[in-house]
């Protein structure tokens, strides 16, 4: 199955890049469908350009607080002088959403 997602640029370009392995998703029903071995298109949402990926894992956790404890922040697509903070998620899934579905850290190939 090929699922689509939109990216921001700079977490885009971290994974066409190859540094960004791990994808940060809330996990609601849409992402419930994403099963290891599917294919994943992720387009820029600056320029439209896309990548497609193939889905190796999935790590659910029932936050991004717990789902950050577990990776390395630059697979999170963090640069190394930058600080890996879980409440920057916040700007994209609410808490109250966080403790209703949980998370999931989606681990990708670049293909």
């Amino acid at each position: 199955m090929i699922h689509k997602m939109n990216l921001n640029n700079k977490p885009f370009n971290s994974m066409e890049e190859g540094s960004k392995t791990v994808e940060l998703r809330l996990n609601d029903e849409k992402r419930q469908q994403i099963k290891v071995k599917d294919l994943i298109e992720f387009t820029n949402r600056e320029d439209s350009r896309k990548i497609m990926t193939e889905v190796i894992d999935l790590h659910k956790y029932p936050s991004f607080k717990e789902l950050f404890k577990h990776f390395d922040k630059k697979d999170l697509g963090y640069a190394e002088d930058e600080v890996a903070d879980p409440t920057d998620m916040e700007e994209f899934y609410t808490k109250e959403e966080q403790d209703k579905y949980g998370v999931v850290g989606i681990k990708i190939k670049k293909l």
